[in-house]
């Protein structure tokens, strides 16, 4: 049976961008994670030590919005790795990191980078 555990809309305020009005003010990013991972235990046993914290992810995800980078790219591919770093359990993470109302010469809702790892 193929699980997932999803988080959607972690909203943060951070520092990433090549502008240096971007790293002086920030900007509002989006952050959502798709996590497959083997759930069956925890399905039967109730208990936390069977499946992925995801406090423990969001706390992951939180530290590394909290790195500035130039890149959105660069964060999100941080996020992943660190993620599968600590919890080896996890068989696929997509992310999806979005730099809401990006500065561009127009209107847009946000530039988003999505990686499937």
């Amino acid at each position: 049976m193929k699980t997932y555990i999803e988080l959607k809309n972690m909203r943060f305020h951070a520092y990433h961008g090549v502008f240096p009005q971007e790293k002086k003010t920030g900007n509002e990013f989006r952050v959502n994670l798709k996590l497959q991972v083997d759930v069956s235990k925890a399905c039967l046993s109730d208990s936390l030590e069977d499946t992925v914290n995801y406090a423990a992810v969001y706390d992951i995800v939180k530290h590394e919005m909290a790195i500035s980078s130039a890149l959105i790219e660069h964060v999100a591919y941080r996020i992943v790795e660190q993620i599968k770093n600590h919890f080896p359990e996890i068989e696929t993470v997509e992310i999806r990191l979005a730099k809401m109302t990006p500065p561009v010469n127009g209107e847009m809702e946000a530039a988003e980078i999505r990686i499937i790892a």
